[in-house]
Formats: structure tokens, C-alpha cells, sequence
């Protein structure tokens, strides 16, 4: 009996047992409930994010137009032959176990990883093969390509042929079964109306995948992007944000080997929105036909407005030769031709005589000019026991401020200039803003221009001190003086308006009022006077005189520098001016590169001014005309 009752006593061990297992049921069913109240969010974000993916298609680029609303960019549809690899998942299969058992067959090593890129790869290129019969070509598909298509951007269509000729799209329109897996798709790329007008103005695309979603929905999904059409220079990239478009988007569920089964959400892509710019075709196709065979830039500027109305640089490219892609080949020819630099806003070159303006209205704004100043020109001033010379050997003889305009005479200012000293020639022409970039909004303007003083020489040179004739030869144009093009027409442009500072742009602006931040050219009405006299007597008798019309004088100044170039002496041909002389409207700026005796004379005046001329000759011409009928809508 006391057996028994020890029997039944409680044991302390089961008592301990049964507490762990209590415990352990709690706890498991906390963490249940946790998982499944309290973390049921969290899971069912990673079910979708494992079930579910997007898909981003960018939206067409805008259409830009010239100011008259003619279009100078816009889209041309492209035709693609595409497989939707997703279609092809049991010939997959088949041929994986046909591939296998030839490898067993033939005993050769199994590796299942590459006998599933050869199946794909054998797959999509009978696909191809069929193609191929149908359009007489011979192409073959990349395993590696289709691997990184699976890796990548399974959800795509994978591209066989892209850019299909006409007669190709319509042979596989008409040939291919509507249930292929084969289909002919169609994108856009970019169209250039007028091929390399305006060129590196313009600018081109080139494609990626990397564009902002907009805040579109799926974000948190892995998403796959079709190739959007990047802005990569001039307008194209300045604007990029505005002609590129709101990308659309598709959310599509997913089976566990990553291919879709059903669309959930679709969300159409918007199209970019158009630009009206600031050019004018007409004056820029008639400044290209002047400018062919030549090396150089020139710009064409609204006096007022700072509105760029033509810009060039030469040589340049065919901008549709670099749609849908720039080919090696291009790129190569491009390069050594030189095609590649921007020499209107990226060129760095001594202005030459046209920088005698501003010599001149320094001379005029500190007193070391006046409107009875008159200097004796015997074909050369010594600076020292240097010989300065100028261009005519035998002398201009005495000559006043116009006079030296018209005739471009060295000695006037190689005279004044060393009279008043580096430091206020600089002064004038950092007021001009000629130091530094205009602030178009195209890309990559140079920020390295120089006007030089003894300040910078002791920085460049190590200590060594300014000369008188480092003076002389800055009063002219030349020694260490570096500008550009866009610089030289927005300088002009502000000496015919009677101010310092013109901000150059290419928005269209249609008559609308411009600050440009400058002031009134600190000199008398009756100082101006001098250098716009001579810059129209240059126009009518003088070294500029091949810019003007016989019906229409052109104010202007030419200059010529020497450089070296690769090693070698080189020819710079310049011209600068404006027009209507009474009333300037349109301010030009022309630069010739390794100007030769081949050019019939080696000044600005027999190369550099008839590509002016051409351009005031299809302004004029516009005059007597009314506007075109803009397109309407435009912004």
C-alpha cells in the first residue's frame, strides 16, 4: 500500500517537462502570431515583390521647331524584329532534352547550365534562320546576349534584327503567321530635317535604360526598362527633362521561373512636349552653304533678344547618321575630321583685329582717345627696340579713330594701346563679359577664355613681368588673348544695342522684353558715335566691305591673327558685325580656320565677311516678306 500511494506522489521532473512544453507552445505560438498579424504586411509585400514585376516604357521625345515653326527635330517610327522568349517555353524544354541526349549519346561532359544556353540558343536561332530565308540576309544570334536578355530583361521582347529596312518590314508584315512568336514592333527614333544644319546645336540622343519613373507605381517591384532616348548634347541634352516624356508602365504577374502570366496594371506612356527655339533655318542653311569646305564657326545673334538666330561650327556630322546609334565607323570619320569639337562655344582663338573695338572704347572711356586724336601710321611703331608692323607695309599715314576702323590699321592702336596700359584694356574687356562663359544653356562652353594682364602672366609664367609689347600685341588682337566665337557675336550684338552684356540663349522668346544684366557702355553718345562710324565705313569702303549688299551696308570689323596649329603656322580669318547700321537688328560673328593664299587673299575681309554677307542677305530678304504662319500650339 505504501507503494502504491509513493507511486501516485507528484514527480517534480513531469511537473518541469510540462512547464517547458507549455512554454514552448507559447512561444511558438507567438511567434506564429506574430508572423502572422503583426508581420502579415511585410510577407505579403515580399510574396508580390517575388510574384509580380514592372515594366517601364519610355514616352516619344517632343519635336522641336524653328522660330518659325518649322520642324529642325523630330521622330521617325523604326521596325524591329522581336521574339517574346516567354512564347518559346516548350520548345525550351523539348530541346534542352534533345541537347541532353545527344551529350549522353555522344558522351561528352554534362553541364546543365550550358546545355540550357545552347537549347535557347538553337531555339531562337531557327527563329532567325526563318528570317533570314524570307529578307536574304545572314545573321546569327549571341548566346551570350540571350543569357543576359534572360538574366536581365526576361519580360522584353528580345531583338533579332532591329532598324528593318522598308522593303524588309513589309515582307515580314506580310509573311509572318499572326501567332508567331516572331513579331515585327514598332519604336521611334530621332529624325533631323535639314542633316547637319545647326548640328552641334541640336544635338543628338543616344539610348538607355537609365530614366527617372516619375514616381510611377511598382517602384518597390524589380523592374525591367525598355531603352528611352537620352538627351547626350546641345539642345537635346539641354532640354532633355522636357522633351523626354513620362515613361508609362505595366505590372505583370510572374511565374517562379520569372515569366509573366497575366498584365494587372497598364499605365499608357505620355508623349514629351515640343520646343519652339530661337533659330531661324533660312539664316542658318544660307551661313552652312557659305561656310562649306571651310573650317570655323559662326553665330548669328537678335541684337535685343540675344536669341540665337544661326550658330555653326565646321566641320560637323550628318546628326541622322548618328540615329538610332553611332556606329564606330562614324565616330571614327567624325573624330579625325575634327567633327566632334563645338568650335563656336568650345574654340578658343586671339580675336585678331576685331578686338580693336574694344581697345578703342578703352582708349575712349579712360581719355587716352578723343575725337580729334590722330596718329601718323608709317607702316610699323616701335615698342622699345622692337619693330611692330602693320599690315600695310607702306603706312596708312595720319589717321583718327574712324579712319583706323575702315582701314584696320595696327599702328593706331598698337600707339594708344601701350599708352594706356594693359590693366585698362582689360578692365573694358571684362566689362564686356568677355572673360568668361556667355551662359547659353547648351553644354560644355568653355570656361577657359583669357584676357591676359601682368597679374596672370607672373601666375602662368612663373614671376615673369608684363611687357609693352605684350600690350601691343593684346591692342590688336593677338598674344595671349583667347576667345570665342559666341563671345565675339554676343560682344557685337551689345556694342550695336549701346551696352555691355548680351546673355545669349536659344529659347524662343517672340518679342518678349531681356534684362541682360548688363549696363550703358560708359563712354559719351558722341564717343560711340566714333566706332560705330568706322565700323560702317568699314562696311562701306573699308576692309569689311565684303560683308555688306549693294542695297544694304553692314556695319563691321575684320581681323586676321596667326596661331599655331598642330605644330605648324596657321591663318585665323575673323569678321564681326551687325544690321542694319541705323538700327542693328542681327549681330554676326565669322571665323575661318587655316585661312591659305588658295582663299584668293589670307584677311578676314576676302574670307570671313562673305559668309556674313550670305547671312544678312537671307535676313534682308525676310524683311520685304511677312512671316510664315507659325505652326500653331507651339510653346
Amino acid at each position: 500500500m505504501e507503494k502504491e500511494n509513493s507511486s501516485r506522489q507528484w514527480n517534480p521532473r513531469i511537473g518541469l517537462l510540462y512547464g517547458v512544453v507549455v512554454l514552448a507552445m507559447l512561444a511558438l505560438s507567438g511567434a506564429l502570431g506574430y508572423r502572422q498579424i503583426w508581420k502579415n504586411e511585410h510577407y505579403l509585400e515580399a510574396a508580390e515583390r517575388q510574384n509580380f514585376r514592372r515594366i517601364l516604357m519610355p514616352g516619344p521625345r517632343g519635336l522641336v521647331y524653328d522660330r518659325e515653326g518649322r520642324l529642325l527635330i523630330g521622330n521617325r517610327a523604326v521596325f524591329s524584329a522581336v521574339v517574346y522568349l516567354n512564347e518559346l517555353r516548350p520548345e525550351f524544354r523539348r530541346e534542352y532534352v534533345e541537347v541532353l541526349r545527344l551529350a549522353r549519346e555522344q558522351g561528352t561532359s554534362i553541364d546543365r547550365q550550358i546545355l540550357n544556353v545552347q537549347a535557347r540558343s538553337n531555339v531562337v536561332q531557327r527563329y532567325l534562320d526563318n528570317i533570314n530565308a524570307l529578307l536574304g540576309r545572314e545573321d546569327s544570334v549571341d548566346s551570350r546576349r540571350i543569357e543576359r536578355h534572360f538574366s536581365q530583361s526576361l519580360l522584353l521582347p528580345f531583338t533579332l534584327i532591329a532598324d528593318l529596312a522598308p522593303h524588309e518590314y513589309a515582307l515580314l508584315v506580310e509573311q509572318l503567321p499572326v501567332d508567331s512568336p516572331v513579331q515585327v514592333i514598332t519604336d521611334s527614333t530621332r529624325f533631323y530635317p535639314f542633316d547637319n544644319a545647326a548640328a552641334h546645336a541640336l544635338g543628338f540622343v543616344t539610348t538607355s535604360n537609365d530614366f527617372p519613373d516619375f514616381g510611377l507605381p511598382g517602384e518597390d517591384l524589380t523592374t525591367f526598362r525598355f531603352e528611352a532616348k537620352i538627351g547626350r548634347s546641345g539642345l537635346e541634352r539641354a532640354f532633355d527633362e522636357l522633351l523626354q516624356g513620362r515613361p508609362g508602365t505595366e505590372i505583370w504577374s510572374v511565374d517562379p521561373g520569372g515569366f509573366q502570366q497575366q498584365r494587372f496594371s497598364w499605365q499608357p506612356p505620355a508623349k514629351g512636349e515640343d520646343k519652339r527655339i530661337s533659330i531661324d533655318i533660312d539664316l542658318q542653311l544660307a551661313g552652312e552653304r557659305a561656310m562649306a569646305g571651310k573650317v570655323g564657326a559662326f553665330v548669328a545673334l537678335d541684337v535685343y533678344t540675344g536669341e540665337v538666330l544661326a550658330i555653326s561650327s565646321k566641320p560637323d556630322y550628318n546628326l541622322n547618321e548618328l540615329t538610332p546609334f553611332i556606329s564606330h565607323t562614324v565616330d571614327q570619320r567624325i573624330r579625325e575630321e575634327g567633327g566632334w569639337l563645338n568650335r563656336a562655344m568650345q574654340g578658343l582663338y586671339p580675336p585678331g583685329s576685331t578686338f580693336k573695338l574694344v581697345t578703342a572704347i578703352a582708349g575712349l572711356q579712360y581719355g587716352f582717345i578723343e575725337t580729334d586724336t590722330v596718329i601718323n601710321c608709317r607702316g610699323f611703331h616701335m615698342v622699345g627696340n622692337r619693330i611692330f608692323r602693320c599690315h600695310n607695309r607702306n603706312g596708312h599715314g595720319h589717321q583718327d579713330l574712324v579712319e583706323a576702323l575702315r582701314d584696320s590699321c595696327n599702328v593706331f592702336f598698337y600707339e594708344r594701346g601701350v599708352a594706356m596700359g594693359i590693366q585698362r584694356i582689360a578692365n573694358t574687356a571684362r566689362m564686356f563679359g568677355l572673360d568668361s562663359p556667355t551662359g547659353i544653356e547648351l553644354p560644355g562652353e568653355s570656361r577657359r577664355m583669357l584676357v591676359p594682364d601682368p597679374a596672370w602672366k607672373r601666375r602662368r609664367f612663373g614671376g615673369e613681368g608684363w611687357f609693352d609689347g605684350d600690350t601691343a600685341n593684346t591692342s590688336i588682337g593677338q598674344g595671349f588673348l583667347l576667345l570665342t566665337p559666341l563671345q565675339m557675336a554676343a560682344f557685337t550684338a551689345s556694342l550695336a544695342r549701346g551696352e555691355t552684356i548680351t546673355r545669349p540663349t536659344l529659347r524662343y522668346l517672340g518679342g518678349q522684353a531681356v534684362d541682360h544684366g548688363g549696363q550703358s557702355i560708359p563712354v559719351s553718345q558722341e564717343h560711340l558715335q566714333l566706332v560705330l562710324n568706322g565700323m560702317r565705313e568699314s562696311g562701306i569702303r573699308g576692309t569689311g566691305r565684303l560683308a555688306s549688299l549693294p542695297n544694304l551696308v553692314v556695319a563691321g570689323k575684320t581681323g586676321t591673327a596667326q596661331v599655331r596649329k598642330d605644330g605648324r603656322p596657321s591663318t585665323l580669318a575673323w569678321y564681326v558685325g551687325f544690321v542694319p547700321v541705323d538700327n542693328p537688328q542681327v549681330a554676326i560673328a565669322v571665323l575661318v580656320e587655316d585661312v591659305t593664299d588658295r582663299e584668293g587673299a589670307i584677311g578676314g575681309g576676302s574670307t570671313a565677311a562673305p559668309v556674313a554677307r550670305e547671312i544678312v542677305r537671307a535676313w534682308h530678304a525676310k524683311q520685304s516678306i511677312p512671316h510664315a504662319a507659325l505652326a500653331p500650339g507651339l510653346p
